[in-house]
């Protein structure tokens, strides 16, 4: 396969140094026809290419990058259950009958995602389970009440409290007050998980572009789509750029927030401190404002994530950025060797869920996953696709949650979210 230079390459993580495919696609040329244009070569991206061609359209997608270059390659791989924002807090925006039509969707997410493994034979670690741990005392009683709420209003049986001592049991971890074991979720190494889905696209005769960055659009009788080096006429484009939207489509991007977050990834451990850590081998996740998550990968390192910035430059070390928050919970892997330490940008909302909607009849965008994008931004590109396909109920249901422009639209919204969030991390350390 011929290399393309000008496609910029993954980061150091240790995902693209596990990567079990390597894929090159050449960089738009010349102008070139599609039923639908797609821009960003993520989940969402990838999977509304694949469900596009499954319902028979012609399809487009550029990347300026490497497909599976942002978040989508470099995130913790946990697919969660639900939405990112809880149960109550959306039955009280958008009432219970479109709370349970939401939480619905969610769970389909992460069937998505499995039956996307399944058919395609993508192979990315797919394991089941995750611990949510409560970080304080009184996150112990809530969660308790998360579970109550979801068995008995939403009749989900797979999710159970661990108390504290039940806990002690499942993992070394420290400062937890009790626990909440999701037997629904599943996790996986995300940059395979990314690169299966771009194979399964190009399979099904989806034409994908890398090193394309979209300089801009226009909308006619078309949707002209323009890079630096050609462009796609569309009858219908899909923005699927989430934390790298940029200066693309103003419109919505006061709706959504960059922001940076950084894993780390430790030497293979043995296996029985490996079950010491997470004796079942779920990923584990906390309650605090600014989460940490964590997983083992196949080889047994601790995959571990923690700390955000708010500006464009990241730590000079990241490993060690990360390595303070991962010792206040392991502190026996004081002398354990970190290998790889990375970051990666994301785009949250307001409320934390995601911003779906529609700038025309020919332009559609999902963004703002909120760190849930793994099963939600998959599900994204299915209703993309059922939207473009004319059944927009279910991407409707999506569209119609509240979202709410950042203060100051993407001008001021910096000073604002930096402020919060120190207020938060505050709360989180003072408990």
């Amino acid at each position: 396969m011929t290399k393309h230079p000008q496609n910029q390459a993954h980061v150091d993580s240790w995902y693209a140094a596990s990567a079990n495919r390597q894929l090159d696609f050449a960089p738009l040329q010349g102008e070139v026809e599609a039923d639908v244009c797609i821009i960003g070569g993520g989940y969402t991206g990838l999977s509304s290419a694949i469900h596009l061609r499954k319902l028979g359209y012609s399809v487009a997608l550029l990347e300026a990058n490497k497909l599976g270059w942002g978040a989508s390659g470099r995130n913790g791989g946990h697919v969660g259950t639900g939405q990112r924002a809880d149960q109550h807090d959306l039955e009280k925006w958008v009432g219970k009958d479109a709370a349970r039509s939401l939480w619905q969707l969610g769970l389909e997410a992460v069937d998505t995602v499995c039956s996307l493994v399944d058919e395609f034979g993508i192979d990315c670690e797919l394991k089941q389970g995750n611990l949510h741990v409560a970080s304080k005392a009184g996150d112990a009683t809530d969660l308790r009440e998360h579970v109550d709420h979801l068995r008995g209003v939403y009749g989900y049986e797979q999710i159970r409290y661990v108390d504290r001592d039940e806990l002690a049991g499942m993992t070394s971890g420290q400062g937890f007050h009790g626990a909440t074991l999701d037997e629904g979720c599943r996790h996986l190494h995300p940059l395979n998980y990314a690169l299966g889905l771009a194979a399964a696209a190009d399979q099904l005769g989806a034409r994908l572009y890398e090193g394309s960055r979209v300089l801009s659009y226009t909308e006619g009788d078309k949707v002209r789509v323009k890079t630096d080096r050609g462009q796609v006429n569309a009858r219908f484009l899909v923005l699927g750029c989430n934390g790298y939207l940029e200066k693309l489509e103003p419109r919505t991007a006061g709706r959504i927030m960059p922001i940076n977050n950084y894993m780390l990834a430790t030497e293979p451990l043995s296996e029985d401190l490996a079950r010491q850590l997470i004796r079942d081998d779920t990923s584990m996740s906390d309650t605090l404002f600014v989460i940490n998550y964590w997983k083992l990968s196949a080889d047994n390192r601790l995959l571990f994530g923690g700390g955000e910035s708010y500006t464009r430059r990241f730590p000079a070390d990241i490993g060690s950025f990360v390595r303070k928050y991962m010792l206040r919970i392991y502190p026996e892997l004081a002398d354990t060797r970190i290998e790889y330490g990375w970051g990666g940008t994301l785009a949250i909302t307001l409320n934390r869920m995601p911003d779906f909607g529609r700038l025309s009849d020919k332009v559609f965008y999902a963004h703002g996953f909120s760190g849930h994008g793994v099963p939600t931004a998959t599900m994204a590109g299915k209703l993309l696709a059922e939207a473009i396909d004319g059944s927009a109920g279910r991407f409707d249901v999506m569209a119609t949650v509240p979202s709410h422009t950042f203060p100051g639209g993407t001008l001021l919204r910096w000073p604002g979210l930096v402020a919060g969030m120190l207020f938060y991390a505050l709360r989180d350390r003072l408990g």
